[in-house]
């Protein structure tokens, strides 16, 4: 194939890349001067502030502001609080408190401490309205199951993170919410009809849109209710009539990661990449590792299909040239804070909206040398490996295996002693809930901790539900508890 530097450049502009290591390798810093629109980093990325700051200041240096995302949605969503867990209680929080105000402070704070670091786009919020209590991949990470509560929600974590000079991106576009399957693994299908979708998936899309959002980014699901077949991320009618036509969004349609199967497991990455371009995505986030090679596979593809006529010119053109209206209103953001004095500091708002979502039920005793166990649950694939439970606040705490452990052992180590359990969406886990039950009929007058969706609710001496697991949801129930090391921490 000859190579057309011009098509290329265009090529490069619709791709958000990652890389494997702790500073920019070369093939970055190259791209980002030959076109590449940008990089999304992960906790490989990741090891401290100075260096995530230096990272991204070198990558500045590169090309004029590249778009440098993340996904941190706070709670159990986070990159840079990977290490501990966030700082920032998450969306199933906020949406419990429901004060807006909070939300919005809540967010805005975040953006702040994400300019600080050098990032300029967050691929958040969720807006996800969460009816499926066994859905696999959103849960806490949604404000709730009302859809005008989401709605309301959407908008104001929009126009929290867009003050701090952060460019929001609701995700997952039409809404992932009514899902059980996880669209890493395989393609959901959504069974509702044009209307319900409308009222509910839709509504906080259109608040966001409303409120300004900058960037939409898609889900890899099926929805035969809106005449959908195949992943919306490849669906030209979802992404053009639907989202810009009759709902009225300009800004940058960002894809899902594409190496996740439900939109490229069956056709490869690159063909996927050409066809979520023709239908509308003018930002191809390509997922965590797909490096070099791969990247150089995505870019031929999409000049292949230029010149086979499959994809045309003007559609790359235009995805380049919102990709670089976004990059403009960043490079403005920036300037107008900096001409204001902005510091890029941040308010302490995540404890406090911690501890005003955490409920009890029941009288929780004074506890005397608790004993604490902690029920594992799987972590999903967009939460990964981050910390989570009371342990950094009580001193004698066991994780246990709920299908492999003998609760027998545990109630024979907490005789004497209050008895605390800690699960984590436990209506999820059948093996969960029969380990919790078998150690409640010995001792029912134990606590029991929710760290996720507080809905099988087992009958127990108190009953404290967080809405997420991230660290301060952990502290704020550690406090609840009497913990004196949290309330030392708490300070």
């Amino acid at each position: 194939m000859p190579h057309d530097p011009t098509l290329e450049r265009l090529a490069n502009a619709t791709l958000l890349v990652p890389f494997e290591s702790l500073q920019a390798p070369r093939w970055i810093l190259d791209g980002l001067a030959d076109g590449i629109s940008g990089v999304c980093l992960f906790h490989n990325n990741l090891e401290s502030p100075e260096q995530v700051t230096a990272l991204n200041a070198s990558l500045l240096e590169a090309t004029d502001t590249p778009l440098i995302s993340l996904d941190e949605e706070g709670g159990d969503v986070t990159r840079i609080g990977q290490a501990r867990g966030s700082d920032y209680p998450g969306n199933a929080a906020l949406g419990s408190v429901d004060d807006t105000d909070l939300t919005r402070a809540t967010l805005r704070s975040l953006g702040l401490q994400l300019s600080g670091l050098g990032f300029n786009l967050d691929l958040a919020p969720s807006v996800d309205v969460n009816v499926a209590d066994d859905n696999p991949v959103i849960g806490t990470r949604s404000f709730g199951s009302d859809a005008e509560l989401v709605a309301r929600h959407a908008a104001a974590s929009v126009q929290g993170l867009q003050e701090a000079g952060v460019a929001a991106c609701a995700k997952h576009f039409p809404g992932h919410g009514a899902t059980s399957q996880d669209s890493h693994h395989t393609l959901p299908q959504i069974e509702a009809d044009a209307d319900l979708l409308r009222r509910r998936e839709l509504l906080p899309f259109r608040a966001a849109v409303d409120a300004g959002v900058r960037a939409i980014l898609t889900a890899h699901i099926e929805l035969p209710g809106l005449g959908v077949e195949g992943p919306a991320t490849l669906n030209r009618a979802m992404l053009n009539d639907l989202l810009r036509d009759e709902m009225g969004f300009t800004g940058v349609v960002v894809s899902d990661a594409m190496d996740m199967r439900g939109v490229s497991g069956e056709i490869g990455i690159p063909e996927a990449s050409v066809l979520a371009v023709a239908a509308g995505c003018d930002l191809l986030c390509l997922g965590r590792f797909v490096y070099a090679d791969q990247v150089a596979q995505v870019r031929s593809a999409l000049v292949g299909a230029v010149r086979d006529g499959r994809l045309s010119g003007e559609r790359l053109e235009e995805a380049a040239d919102r990709n670089a209206r976004l990059r403009d209103w960043i490079k403005r953001s920036a300037q107008e804070r900096a001409s204001n004095g902005a510091d890029g500091g941040t308010e302490r708002v995540g404890l406090a909206g911690a501890r005003r979502a955490t409920r009890v039920d029941g009288d929780v005793p004074a506890l005397e040398n608790p004993y604490v166990v902690e029920v594992d649950a799987p972590a999903g694939i967009a939460v990964g490996e981050v910390p989570w439970g009371l342990g950094p606040w009580f001193g004698d705490t066991v994780r246990v295996s709920p299908e492999a452990d003998d609760p027998s052992e545990q109630l024979t180590a907490a005789a004497g002693r209050d008895l605390v359990v800690v699960v984590r969406d436990a209506h999820r886990y059948p093996s969960a809930q029969e380990f919790v039950s078998a150690l409640l009929g010995a001792r029912p007058e134990a606590v029991v901790v929710e760290m996720g969706l507080p809905i099988w609710r087992p009958d127990c001496g108190a009953y404290v539900s967080t809405y997420g697991a991230a660290h301060v949801n952990a502290l704020s129930a550690a406090e609840l508890l009497g913990s004196t090391g949290a309330l030392r921490a708490a300070r």
